[in-house]
């Protein structure tokens, strides 16, 4: 079993874990932690105790300390670097004659490299720009072409509900969302009405699915004949969320609505 420290190093990023050792971490508090990428400062948004190994990639790599203001002040002084660096690139850019986009720029917390995030329709040969970057920054350079979602996450925006994206506020990791989960949802499928500001599927047709594939499960397909207490009839209309379904009885010329778990308890399953 083990103490765990879950850390994010950018807002709304995948989070890491991390052997706390025997600092007294809390949420919310800041760190500097030896990652892949180097040396890196980083925010830690849970503690977990005694957390099963399975669950884990080992051996945990260790929290190096807790951060310090002069940390802080570096952190602040590579992102106004990194905006510089934007500008710069940018420039660049336009003077290559390339057809990219570029998205963000990070200094890594050591300033050992700089990554430049860009989008393009296709491959790009950027190794020129690189050769003029590492000239004028004097260290590492990385070019990492990303995707819309990704660009989206990094910069932020508001969705069609109003409120901010959840891929730059919350969500971790992108989950895969299907037309599928519009279908189920009777949502309209209008590319207009489901698509995010990245142009792709919303992520928060992921959020009911489940509800919606556990009630399409238990309940009658639309076209199925059922018993009512009226009298047998055609389903006609579902209401998923609320389990309710509406019925067209054989013998009456009316559409009644029962609730499912009702309907079920006094009539059995369904008879297709």
């Amino acid at each position: 079993m083990y103490n765990v420290a879950g850390i994010r190093f950018k807002k709304a990023g995948k989070i890491h874990y991390f052997d706390p050792m025997d600092y007294d971490l809390k949420v919310d508090d800041y760190v500097i932690v030896e990652s892949a990428r180097g040396t890196e400062y980083g925010k830690v948004v849970s503690m977990m105790v005694d957390m099963d190994g399975s669950d884990l990639v080992l051996p945990l790599k260790k929290v190096i300390r807790p951060a310090s203001t002069e940390d802080m002040d570096k952190v602040e002084e590579n992102q106004l670097d990194a905006e510089k660096a934007f500008t710069t690139c940018v420039a660049k850019i336009q003077e290559h004659k390339l057809d990219m986009k570029l998205v963000d720029v990070e200094y890594t917390f050591d300033r050992n490299k700089v990554i430049f995030y860009f989008t393009a329709e296709g491959r790009v040969d950027f190794r020129n720009l690189v050769k003029d970057l590492a000239s004028i920054f004097r260290t590492r350079i990385e070019l990492r072409q990303i995707g819309v979602r990704d660009e989206a996450k990094m910069l932020g925006g508001i969705g069609p509900c109003g409120r901010m994206l959840c891929c730059s506020t919350f969500l971790g990791d992108f989950e895969p969302v299907s037309i599928k989960m519009a279908k189920d949802q009777n949502l309209s499928l209008n590319p207009s009405k489901i698509s995010g500001l990245c142009g792709r599927l919303m992520c928060c047709l992921k959020y009911e699915n489940d509800e919606y594939e556990e009630a399409k499960a238990l309940m009658p397909d639309i076209g199925s004949r059922i018993e009512t207490p009226d009298g047998p009839g055609k389903v006609v209309g579902l209401n998923l969320l609320e389990r309710l379904l509406k019925v067209k009885l054989t013998d009456q010329d009316q559409t009644l609505e029962y609730a499912w778990e009702e309907l079920s308890k006094k009539t059995g399953q369904p008879v297709n």
